[in-house]
């Protein structure tokens, strides 16, 4: 039987610039381990199942394989996310937009909706930190509303409500203080759907007619039938789409309309108050 220390050096020819993180991660998964475990116990034997599907996982990753997918967890703001093909993974930058929400001067038990929730990322990390918070999403993928919901579960979040819905055509004539999304914004000729993870995500997901802003328009233009008055929006978006997203935003009444930068110093998140002077 190979070792702990043989099965990593396996990986060294993964792609990327992670090749020995992912293969740590992958073994890791395989054995239900800490990757400190592995360097702990370096010339401990593997059973033959676990050193298959590790090799298994490996070929996968090879082949471009996200990561997330593979080991079927993404972590998102503290919290242990389980995802697939049907959802996105969950990345640092949506993060900006839970702690935006957070700041946001809303009730103590403002109604919240979560457009296009995906694994629920933003639902429940928003529920993580506003227990008092009525948070619901929606997403049109059943497949991705079914994972959402297990993480909910397994976290304990079950007060969030999951709902199937086209954007706002299930949630028609219900009002919320806060309307947050990370829509799809990627233009269908965009060169980096074919890099990366990104070549496995779901391409509803991801990709948008009118250069990437054809659901951000859509979003901005129902939301005043879904906000209490001096409700907030606010919106992910593509590094190049600020400005047009801000007008967007002001045509359709929102004041305080501002674009906030990502970690990267990239404009990534833009919102408005409804009504606002």
């Amino acid at each position: 039987m190979a070792t702990v220390r043989e099965l990593l050096r396996c990986g060294d020819d993964l792609p990327g610039d992670s090749a020995r993180r992912d293969a740590e991660i992958l073994l890791g998964h395989c054995l239900d381990r800490s990757r400190s475990w592995l360097y702990t116990w370096p010339e401990r034997e593997v059973a033959v199942a676990q050193d298959q599907q590790y090799r298994r996982l490996l070929a996968a990753r090879r082949h471009g394989q996200p990561i997330a997918y593979l080991v079927r967890q993404r972590e998102f703001w503290s919290l242990p996310l389980e995802v697939d093909h049907h959802t996105l993974i969950p990345r640092p930058e949506t993060e900006t937009l839970v702690s935006l929400a957070l700041a946001l001067p809303l009730p103590a038990d403002a109604r919240v909706l979560d457009l296009g929730t995906g694994s629920g990322a933003i639902a429940l990390a928003l529920a993580s930190e506003r227990p008092g918070w009525q948070v619901s999403a929606v997403d049109a993928s059943a497949g991705a509303l079914a994972v959402a919901r297990r993480n909910a579960a397994r976290l304990a979040l079950q007060r969030v409500s999951f709902v199937q819905s086209d954007w706002y055509s299930a949630v028609a004539g219900e009002r919320f203080h806060l309307l947050v999304a990370n829509p799809p914004y990627i233009d269908a000729g965009d060169e980096h759907l074919v890099q990366g993870d990104v070549r496995f995500e779901p391409r509803t997901a991801l990709v948008a007619a009118d250069a990437g802003l054809a659901d951000l328009a859509r979003l901005v233009a129902g939301a005043s039938a879904q906000l209490h008055p001096a409700g907030w929006l606010l919106l992910e978006h593509g590094c190049g789409q600020g400005e047009a997203v801000r007008d967007l935003l002001r045509v359709a009444g929102f004041g305080e309309v501002t674009t906030h930068n990502d970690l990267a110093g990239l404009e990534r998140i833009s919102g408005g108050c409804l009504y606002a002077e």
